[in-house]
């Protein structure tokens, strides 16, 4: 609309037409409401990023008087199911801990070490759950990462004992106690008597060197690697205390993090354990320090923890380095890059990095690797850590964390509406 006036001056002469354009009100809405969601799309397309808030309530109790141990990985199958893999009995002081489990015991029923393989539902209520030794395989002296593979089978890789200055749970002469449950029965209490505060230490068992294979009821399938046989970083047929798993379906392949020995990423043939091709590191003048982890995205870049570096590096599927990022320069110890996990928005827009030296999760860019956010801090109530070692995300974008060394507990964290 065209709004034409005239006006008088001073000294009472008239001027020309004074022509102001007004936008009707409508059209003038219409054009902010452009605006305003040309901002929303733009900040979609940079990825808000995400944040979150815990679930004090998750998961519900295990019954049974068990009670979870140092958790070493978690992971979510194609159902959204949680599953959980924990050090058991060696992680415990069995005198004031798990008394019923101790030998003498010194509690009636309270408590016993759960089963090492928990399988949850998305409301945290226990479905299923197996583990220890069983015929024809090595059970780990001391469990590491898990991964469910897209056929619902469960990988377990043999990690070792943590090796920390200062854990009380570290010592390299402990027993490794049986962890676990019979398959598919009660709690672990095979390993009385044995690790802290039990009353007769057995014999050490052999040195993790190995991965496992099995279906989601704890059928064994396939191992890799032996137990005491261990390899080094050229070896095709042996490994050394690897600390994390990926599985690519797709190829038929299984990355393994060899890195709590050994300082290497190696891919196996996922049905037959063949070797197929393997890296040490960044290049020749850029060694891995030790290996914690090693995921897969779906555009098949593969991303790994070098704890000892306070790296994630990004590779592709043959080795050839893509970028890196130092998390935490400053972290000493044990290092902060202890796993990693992948948003699942369709372009996995962000990578979750679980930092159990500095007791909090960090949210990094996927297309930067820069640090965009983080969440939780050191404590023992909902929401904090204590050595937060493992981290995964559902279908709905909830992320879930395992709290190793004497954390011992998993969490849940919803995303913030």
């Amino acid at each position: 609309m065209v709004n034409i006036e005239r006006r008088k001056t001073e000294d009472g002469r008239r001027e020309g037409p004074n022509r102001t354009s007004r936008l009707p009100s409508s059209v003038f809405r219409l054009v902010v409401l452009v605006l305003t969601l040309g901002v929303l799309v733009s900040a979609q397309g940079r990825g808000a990023k995400p944040s979150f808030t815990v679930d004090p309530l998750w998961p519900k109790p295990l019954g049974h008087y068990w009670l979870l141990g140092s958790v070493t990985g978690v992971a979510v199958d194609a159902q959204d199911h949680i599953w959980v893999v924990h050090r058991g009995y060696d992680s415990f002081t069995p005198r004031t801990e798990i008394g019923a489990a101790a030998n003498p015991k010194t509690a009636d029923d309270c408590c016993v070490p759960a089963p090492s393989v928990l399988e949850f539902d998305p409301s945290g209520t226990l479905v299923g759950h197996w583990g220890g030794p069983g015929a024809g395989y090595d059970w780990p002296a001391s469990p590491g990462g898990i991964a469910v593979d897209g056929k619902g089978n469960v990988w377990i890789t043999a990690a070792g004992p943590p090796d920390i200055p200062g854990a009380s749970n570290a010592t390299p002469q402990r027993a490794e106690g049986a962890a676990g449950a019979a398959r598919g029965g009660g709690a672990a209490t095979a390993g009385q008597g044995r690790g802290r505060g039990g009353a007769n230490a057995a014999p050490p068992k052999p040195q993790d060197a190995h991965v496992l294979k099995f279906d989601k009821t704890g059928k064994f399938l396939v191992q890799i690697g032996k137990a005491g046989t261990v390899g080094t970083n050229d070896s095709k047929d042996a490994l050394n205390k690897p600390a994390g798993i990926a599985v690519d379906d797709a190829a038929n392949e299984v990355y393994v993090a060899d890195g709590f020995g050994n300082k290497r990423v190696v891919v196996f043939d996922a049905t037959t354990g063949a070797y197929k091709r393997q890296w040490n590191g960044a290049g020749p003048d850029a060694p891995f320090a030790s290996v914690s982890c090693v995921k897969l995205a779906k555009d098949g870049t593969v991303y790994v923890c070098d704890r000892g570096n306070n790296k994630v590096e990004a590779f592709d599927k043959t080795g050839k380095l893509l970028k890196q990022m130092v998390v935490s320069p400053n972290t000493k110890g044990t290092g902060s890059v202890w796993d990693i996990a992948l948003s699942r928005d369709p372009q996995q827009q962000f990578l979750y990095v679980a930092d159990g030296h500095d007791q909090k999760v960090f949210i990094l860019r996927r297309d930067t690797l820069e640090i965009v956010d983080s969440f939780g801090d050191g404590g023992r109530y909902p929401g904090t850590f204590l050595a937060v070692g493992s981290v995964a995300v559902d279908s709905k974008g909830n992320v879930y964390t395992g709290e190793n060394l004497e954390g011992k507990r998993v969490q849940k964290f919803l995303p913030k509406k």
